[in-house]
């Protein structure tokens, strides 16, 4: 099968990391592990900062003349995907060209990662939002990532075309990591957390972390921050000095050894989608302590490979992390529940076999349009 990729949140060779950036590397992945053939047919970015009905008018009028481009060289060259799909849609980031070459080749369209916010109706998203519905009404098949954005597209979204699509990773890495390296828990407890220092809700998350964590004094626990942005001083400055290891942003290929050297993954998850750094650590053996948000509970299960606590409730965090440095036993069995839970659920044979099935949909969802249209 022939798959036209594009990805208007954030293109795949975008320079700065990311979870999204990496979410849509492994979906490529994922389709060429079953031997399809997978073409990016845009780097074309419909994300802005600021919305407005001028500036992402202008931005529309960019991806259809991006649409005429993409046209034009399959016309001259020859080349008709089977399928074409978007990788991350909402209101910040419409998508203007998937539509519009479906429509031209008579394409299935399916979108994976689609999310709305009612609330953007109006306001300066509502250009966005507006076009964002408009792409998600002529999907053949559309994905959310997790069962609360699922809720919020069944507006507008028929149930033949809707779907949960969890995501994934690559865990060969990280499970071998595991076997070979992860030691049994005990005090002090290692905690680890990975996030990016920026503002926003990422600096949010390290503030709720050090709220809690300073409820936690009288406890023994050494905590290692992976990550690095401009918030980088503000975010060190949260915690005490002495109970910090701070290693910088490290290269994919190191996090799997780090994460199974530690007992316990942490992370507020403020505004967290899902958080791929939580299947990391699960898949690396190591439980979570997290903030139910969004998509966590549906990779994170409370009570067996994790414990979960209202998002930015500093001291149900506090509480879950108090149990768990009383408990080193608990620590280890969820981390060995956790291990287990993305061995049968998240990898990228599961991740791939989800994508084998949505693309069956949205054959299966376009076909019928079609014979209703030629009705």
């Amino acid at each position: 099968m022939k798959i036209a990729f594009t990805a208007p949140m954030k293109p795949l060779d975008h320079p700065v990391p990311s979870g999204d950036r990496t979410m849509g590397r492994l979906i490529v992945k994922a389709w060429e592990s079953l031997g399809h053939e997978v073409t990016i047919a845009s780097r074309f970015r419909s994300w802005r900062k600021d919305g407005s009905d001028s500036i992402q008018s202008e931005v529309r009028n960019e991806a259809l003349a991006e649409a005429d481009r993409i046209s034009a060289d399959w016309q001259q060259s020859g080349y008709r995907p089977d399928l074409f799909l978007t990788y991350h849609l909402y209101h910040k980031a419409p998508d203007w060209i998937g539509p519009a070459l479906a429509d031209r080749f008579d394409l299935p369209y399916a979108i994976v990662e689609a999310s709305r916010a009612p609330k953007r109706q109006q306001g300066d998203w509502a250009f966005g939002f507006a076009a964002a519905d408009e792409a998600l009404k002529r999907a053949d098949a559309v994905a959310a990532i997790h069962n609360a954005d699922a809720e919020c597209l069944a507006a507008v979204v028929p149930h033949r075309c809707l779907s949960v699509l969890l995501p994934f990773l690559d865990a060969d890495p990280f499970l071998a990591a595991s076997t070979n390296a992860k030691p049994l828990a005990a005090s002090p407890l290692k905690l680890l957390s990975v996030g990016m220092m920026r503002e926003g809700d990422k600096q949010r998350s390290y503030e709720v972390l050090a709220a809690a964590l300073g409820e936690l004094r009288d406890l023994p626990w050494h905590l290692t921050l992976i990550g690095d942005g401009p918030m980088r001083e503000q975010v060190l400055g949260l915690f005490p000095p002495e109970r910090i290891t701070w290693l910088g942003a490290l290269a994919g290929e190191d996090l799997p050894a780090q994460y199974a050297r530690h007992d316990l993954f942490v992370w507020p998850a403020i505004r967290e989608a899902f958080g791929l750094v939580f299947l990391e650590a699960q898949a690396a053996g190591v439980g979570v302590i997290a903030g139910d948000t969004f998509g966590v509970p549906d990779i994170v299960r409370d009570g067996e490979t994790g414990m979960l606590s209202p998002e930015g409730d500093v001291s149900a965090l506090a509480a879950n992390l108090s149990r768990a440095m009383r408990e080193p036993a608990l620590v280890d069995r969820l981390g060995l529940a956790a291990r287990h839970h993305i061995l049968h659920f998240h990898t990228l044979s599961a991740g791939a076999a989800r994508l084998e099935a949505l693309a069956e949909k949205a054959m299966r969802n376009h076909l019928s349009r079609r014979e209703t249209k030629d009705a």
